[in-house]
């Protein structure tokens, strides 16, 4: 039976796999079915092959993207993290060509996991603070 401890530990790794764009680490920890509920993203975060496409979404838009964790609060299978996506904003990135412009926006995420396999993830992002910063506003 996971612990509250692990599940926490298993969230942070998911950051530094997501970084590192750890394929191996997706598929042995991410389940087949699970979802991401993500209502800023254009596209279904579906199983590792979706947690890679959303890598591949934003890892050229943000080339030297930084996840900085603030806090993570575990009850249960759920684990909440609050960080931060930093960088710069150096290729397009959600139909926006690259500005140069630094990027520092709030995240939430709400991970949910079951013997020892991530299932679902509830993401909220300060979208509207990334247009701004952009300039897209």
């Amino acid at each position: 039976m996971a612990t509250a401890e692990t599940n926490k530990q298993l969230a942070r790794d998911y950051f530094q796999a997501f970084l590192d764009r750890d394929e191996a680490w997706w598929q042995a920890h991410i389940a087949p079915d699970f979802r991401r509920h993500d209502p800023g993203l254009p596209f279904q975060v579906v199983g590792p092959a979706g947690v890679k496409q959303l890598a591949d979404a934003l890892h050229p838009g943000i080339p030297d993207m930084r996840l900085p964790i603030e806090d993570v609060v575990a009850e249960g299978g759920k684990v909440l993290v609050r960080l931060r996506v930093q960088g710069t904003h150096g290729g397009e990135l959600m139909g926006l060509a690259a500005t140069g412009r630094p990027i520092d926006i709030a995240v939430l995420d709400l991970f949910e996991f079951r013997d020892g396999l991530l299932v679902e993830h509830w993401a909220l992002l300060d979208n509207l603070g990334l247009m701004k910063q952009l300039g897209a506003l």
